[in-house]
């Protein structure tokens, strides 16, 4: 490990977590990692890091916490209260909270982690398991610029475009216009799929011709054989992306920003998740537009 890098502690071990924090690992960062599953533990320390037994533990000899949990239930959970983050990082410490919250959360936290002396940088991250991976996401990043400069050379081991989007919570507020113009797209592409195999047409061969247009996106290019094979497995769960489309129809509100088509598809994701597909790849509103067409489902 670099003598020059900063220590880093990371909490969170999940699907984007694990492969976000071996990115890190291979780029040189001393990383000492907590999750609530004791075998994401041990996958880390496999990877040449090593496990805690405690947020405490973890954090006390950081320079830098980076925190990757569901939503902000979870984000307050590990921050506050006696065994918390803010309990027990050094002053001057910097903590990027990479989860996807409500932009309020993550302005609460600045402010509660600047009386500790902590830094705060919400920086939510688009390009799912395959960007996770890959080391290719968007970090869309809230906060101080002098923070963004610091954070910037690990946040490039992590993604491709990384942006500093404004003060805290600004990162929240595109992360959550992300997920909507996902879901909608995903919705959109559901839509066509169903349409054109209902029309006796070659389905792989009409999803490459849209791509290779104005209908092409990154969303069909990543979702593609998720649709062709019926193949579900999650790199994004419906019931976080259930959570998103709460966070961004709230967050529209409180704004005045209405969002007509947003909210049409926010309910059709809560309705996949109440047919009991929350488990499910977001890709899997296709079974949603399946239902409604009489299509029978491929279980």
């Amino acid at each position: 490990m670099s003598d020059n890098l900063p220590k880093v502690a990371w909490i969170g071990l999940g699907i984007m977590g694990s492969p976000m924090s071996e990115n890190l690992i291979k780029a040189g960062y001393d990383i000492t990692g907590y999750t609530l599953e004791q075998d994401k533990i041990d996958r880390l320390a496999a990877a040449g890091g090593t496990g805690a037994s405690s947020i405490a533990e973890a954090v006390r000899d950081a320079d830098v916490i980076i925190t990757m949990v569901p939503a902000s239930p979870q984000v307050e959970a590990i921050a506050y209260g006696p065994g918390g983050i803010l309990a027990h990082a050094r002053r001057g410490a910097l903590l990027i909270d990479m989860s996807s919250i409500t932009p309020q959360t993550s302005v609460d936290l600045a402010k509660n982690a600047a009386e500790k002396g902590v830094r705060v940088l919400d920086a939510p991250v688009s390009g799912g398991e395959a960007g996770a991976i890959e080391a290719v996401l968007s970090i869309m990043v809230g906060g101080e610029q002098a923070d963004f400069d610091a954070a910037k050379p690990l946040l490039e081991a992590l993604g491709k475009t990384i942006v500093l989007c404004g003060p805290h919570g600004s990162g929240q507020t595109v992360k959550a216009a992300n997920q909507l113009i996902v879901a909608v797209n995903i919705q959109a592409c559901a839509e066509a799929v169903v349409f054109l195999e209902k029309s006796g047409v070659d389905l792989s061969a009409a999803l490459d011709v849209l791509n290779g247009g104005l209908a092409g996106s990154t969303v069909l290019t990543r979702k593609k054989d998720n649709f062709l094979g019926r193949d579900f497995a999650p790199g994004f769960r419906i019931d976080l992306h259930h959570k998103d489309m709460g966070i961004v129809t709230d967050a529209a509100r409180n704004v005045g920003a209405a969002l007509p088509v947003g909210g049409v598809v926010a309910q059709l994701v809560a309705s996949l998740r109440a047919q009991g597909d929350g488990g499910l790849d977001h890709s899997a509103l296709l079974r949603g537009v399946e239902r409604l067409s009489g299509v029978p489902l491929r279980d």
